[in-house]
């Protein structure tokens, strides 16, 4: 993993700050903020069409992180504004694939403006956005662990717990023919402790260059619990 890399952490969740005319994406890193994008409303929110286009702009714009295993969307805006809840109807209303299936994805809200660094560093502070990625970090990883076990009873058995299986895996994929790797899952605990952290950080990065969804889970939660029961580190398999 770069130096860049391993100053930001691993990848938490997406927040969306909403003003006005205005949102701006970013993604949460276990260490940092990064800013991703800003969307300019083109019109009114009075105009139907224009505020639509612009929340099709913002899914269109969350759609790649969420490719990418992110699936803990946290959406701000400030204090007696319908913004959050506004978007979130969208969304409820045009895009059902959000909450179904290997897309779905977890939605919390919050008070407070995200739109500049400052705003976003106060807002990260506060004991409600911790609680929020907590709770939707949660219910991610539960999601996650579904496929897990599924793959884990599945006739082929479709995963792996070692880190050289891992390896084998994510950095030579062809030798395991029609079989490729889906997520890379470990726990907070082994990315910590594990004596062989550059590795483990190294095989991370390629993962998430690869497109492979990578997710590190609290060893506290449930789904901790499980993975460390297989050593704390799974790379589950997809046909």
């Amino acid at each position: 993993m770069s130096a860049k890399s391993y100053k930001r952490g691993y990848p938490v969740a997406v927040l969306v700050g909403l003003e006005q005319s205005q949102a701006a994406i970013w993604k949460i890193y276990s260490k940092v903020a990064k800013p991703d994008a800003n969307i300019c409303l083109s019109g009114s929110r009075a105009d139907a069409k224009a505020l639509y286009s612009f929340y099709e702009a913002i899914i269109d714009r969350l759609r790649p992180v969420l490719k990418e295993g992110v699936k803990s969307v946290l959406v701000a805006s400030p204090q007696k504004t319908s913004y959050r809840q506004d978007f979130l109807d969208h969304v409820k209303g045009h895009h059902q694939w959000l909450f179904q299936g290997a897309n779905r994805a977890t939605f919390r809200q919050i008070v407070g403006s995200a739109v500049t660094q400052t705003q976003v560093s106060s807002i990260t502070c506060l004991e409600e956005f911790k609680q929020s990625i907590s709770d939707s970090t949660f219910e991610e990883a539960e999601n996650i662990m579904k496929l897990f076990e599924k793959q884990l009873n599945s006739a082929d058995r479709l995963v792996l717990f070692s880190l050289e299986e891992a390896e084998s895996a994510i950095y030579n994929p062809e030798i395991h023919g029609t079989v490729k790797p889906e997520y890379l899952l470990l726990t907070d605990s082994y990315l910590a402790g594990d004596k062989r952290k550059a590795r483990v950080n190294r095989l991370m990065q390629i993962a998430q260059n690869k497109k492979i969804k990578t997710r590190v889970v609290s060893k506290e939660s449930p789904a901790g619990v499980r993975l460390n029961q297989f050593g704390g580190l799974v790379v589950c398999l997809v046909k």
